[in-house]
């Protein structure tokens, strides 16, 4: 007899091969592949209609791929559905009411549909673990956007699964509880979780991710870690005040020139020593100096704007 944790630890906590899927002649997802790997948080990027949610229906078998596969831990979600989707815990874009049941019930309700009837230990610490513990006898209507969002996520974990698909699960909460849950994601990580992460908010991306794949009209245009997406994709702003006005001075990074303050744009990878040696710039001749390093929302940019199609997958 096979052994359950031998297999998981033989293969991917997910793998997608080649995954397309069309609704009559539109393709919503066109042939994108891509893995995660164990302990790893991989965030799936892109605008509204680029196939992240269409990607996500299929891993939990919402929707079936029109071609390609999708395995959790060697786990076929078609063929094998059953197995595949025990390891996998889904906080959905949508939040779910419902209705009448206190906070608590919901979770007892949720353990079953796993098959797990002996689970108030594990409930109990989720509650109190997301701040739900004195609102556990509330009715899930009493509740408040950013109560309900953290019952999801409680919903998502009752049957401790491997990897964790978590579809925009800051939107709409405040800052407070945002970070609250990233602070949480990562103890999720720490234990060993995967997870992967869907997210318009790039800083969450910058923050949160190993890696990070970015998705365009179906079409997967890049995966890389989230360190070379910066480092390729964007480029550092420096401005730099004289003790002197700069009227002379001439540089191919330079964007700005007023009085005494110059701004530059130089690559990621460019030390700002090395561009003052390049610049021929001693520090007794320098007032200020600021640095404003390249974001994710820049990377993003770069790729979506990039005209010569969609990049392969790394």
């Amino acid at each position: 007899m096979n052994n359950p944790v031998e297999e998981q630890q033989s293969h991917k906590p997910l793998e997608i091969n080649h995954l397309s899927k069309k609704y009559g002649s539109f393709t919503a997802v066109n042939n994108v592949s891509f893995s995660i790997e164990p302990g790893e948080i991989f965030g799936l990027l892109g605008p509204n209609g680029a196939g992240k949610t269409t990607i996500i229906s299929c891993i939990t078998t919402l929707e079936e791929p029109t071609q390609g596969e999708v395995n959790v831990f060697g786990h076929n979600v078609v063929s094998d559905t059953k197995n595949a989707k025990f390891n996998v815990g889904v906080v959905p874009q949508e939040i779910v009411n419902h209705g009448f049941f206190s906070v608590r019930e919901i979770l007892k309700i949720h353990s079953g549909y796993y098959g797990v009837w002996e689970n108030s230990e594990r409930n109990d610490f989720l509650l109190k673990r997301l701040s739900l513990w004195e609102h556990k006898d509330k009715k899930v209507k009493q509740l408040s956007g950013g109560m309900k969002r953290r019952l999801m996520i409680a919903k998502a974990l009752v049957h401790s699964p491997k990897i964790l698909l978590l579809d925009e699960p800051t939107a709409g909460v405040d800052i407070e509880l945002r970070e609250n849950l990233w602070e949480f994601v990562r103890e999720l990580q720490s234990e060993g979780m995967s997870i992967l992460l869907t997210t318009h908010y790039l800083e969450e991306a910058e923050e949160l991710c190993d890696r990070i794949g970015i998705l365009q009209n179906g079409h997967l245009r890049k995966v890389d870690k989230t360190k070379n997406l910066l480092q390729e994709l964007t480029q550092r702003h420096v401005s730099i005040q004289l003790n002197k006005e700069a009227s002379d001075f001439e540089s191919p990074y330079l964007i700005e020139k007023k009085e005494d303050v110059l701004k530059l744009q130089i690559p990621s990878d460019l030390s700002v020593g090395q561009l003052l040696h390049e610049l021929k710039l001693e520090m007794t001749s320098i007032k200020d100096l600021q640095i404003q390093e390249g974001s994710l929302e820049d990377a993003f940019r770069n790729i979506l704007h990039d005209k010569q199609g969609a990049a392969s997958a790394t």
